[in-house]
């Protein structure tokens, strides 16, 4: 908490602030109706559920395991109905439209494009529906009031063996809405350094990478993702709080690892709700991003996979907020971290965290002072 008087910011306040997200997967992304339309276009008859509200919820169940694992079962249903260019078009550009009605002004959405090819689409045609469909969703936004800006990370899947060729691909489009990389799937026997060739390339390339790591493995995936393979950010990451030690009059002590992610400001892209599904936290109370903040790691709060969560970057801060009673200023810390360490240029983060994002919570912060004036109006 920053300020010496506690004011919680209401559900809607939260849902008006500018929020910046870095680490949101496609796939995990969809909305239920969407995925039943889909499925009926190309004939798929292994969805669980048929209806919207019951699909939702089989998601959200299956996926509330704590196994990693079994979380990334849920993604065989979504990334089934994203075969197509019409099907890869409609989900980025709602993907864009939902992150904008939630008061996202800026995002970094991820998927791996080798996942997309079953119906005969290239690596190439997947990347340009994609990058299509985020443009509408932000011309569709737009219209609506609400303005955002969505980049992609291109996703390698970690046990494949394309990870080269998805971060040339990643570098061929860099220009075109592209913003970086990224290596994603189950941590276990898989670790970042099998595709060391990959990240060799991207750093001789100036390109940009995260990599997901400290998640379902601990201090060895993140020690590797950052001094082997050189990460920009760190996906989760969460487990970096194994190397912190917190006695019991409360005095702190950081490893030596933990020191370089703070004392280096690495990102750090923790995802709240998905890490309880996953059982990297037991509850949000005892979720490290709470001792994270204090310490003032370069932490920021995402979604990780709305649909298998639930979630959406209000519902993230709505449960911080009543966990550990930040405010808007924590909130604002958050989304400025964010906005530091997005794969855009200086300049553009600067401006956004300049021109949108600060004068977005001095506004709403501001609110209380006509509380009264409201009431009586």
């Amino acid at each position: 908490m920053t300020s010496q008087t506690y004011r919680p910011p209401s559900a809607d306040q939260i849902r008006r602030a500018p929020k910046a997200l870095l680490h949101d997967h496609l796939d995990g992304g969809l909305r239920p109706g969407t995925i039943i339309d889909l499925a009926h276009e190309i004939g798929y008859e292994s969805l669980p559920e048929r209806e919207s509200d019951k699909l939702g919820l089989w998601f959200r169940e299956a996926a509330d395991s704590g196994s990693l694992e079994r979380y990334l079962e849920t993604f065989a249903h979504t990334c089934a109905v994203m075969q197509t260019r019409d099907a890869l078009f409609r989900v980025a550009a709602e993907c864009a439209e939902d992150l904008a009605q939630d008061g996202v002004v800026y995002a970094e959405v991820r998927y791996a494009p080798e996942q997309h090819l079953e119906r005969g689409l290239t690596l190439e045609e997947v990347v340009e529906a994609v990058n299509d469909g985020f443009r509408e969703g932000e011309r569709r936004a737009l219209a609506n009031g609400h303005r955002i800006r969505v980049g992609a990370l291109l996703t390698a899947m970690r046990h494949a063996a394309r990870a080269l060729e998805i971060a040339e691909l990643a570098n061929r489009y860099r220009d075109s809405g592209v913003v970086g990389f990224d290596i994603a799937g189950a941590e276990a026997g898989f670790p970042p350094t099998r595709h060391l060739d990959a990240f060799e390339y991207l750093k001789r390339e100036n390109n940009h990478f995260t990599i997901h790591a400290g998640e379902a493995f601990g201090l060895p995936s993140i020690w590797q993702a950052l001094q082997w393979c050189g990460a920009d950010r760190l996906g989760h990451g969460v487990r970096i709080i194994d190397d912190i030690e917190v006695a019991e009059d409360g005095s702190v002590k950081l490893g030596r690892l933990a020191a370089y992610v703070r004392d280096k400001r690495v990102p750090l892209e923790l995802c709240p709700s998905s890490n309880l599904q996953t059982g990297a936290a037991a509850s949000i109370a005892e979720h490290p991003i709470g001792l994270l903040r204090k310490l003032h790691f370069r932490a920021t709060v995402n979604t990780d996979n709305r649909l298998m969560s639930g979630t959406s970057m209000s519902r993230e801060f709505e449960l911080l907020v009543d966990a550990f009673e930040y405010t808007l200023d924590d909130m604002q810390w958050f989304t400025v971290n964010a906005m530091k360490s997005a794969f855009i240029p200086f300049d553009e983060r600067l401006a956004m965290i300049n021109d949108v994002i600060k004068p977005g919570y001095a506004e709403l912060k501001s609110e209380w002072l006509f509380k009264q004036t409201a009431v009586t109006s």
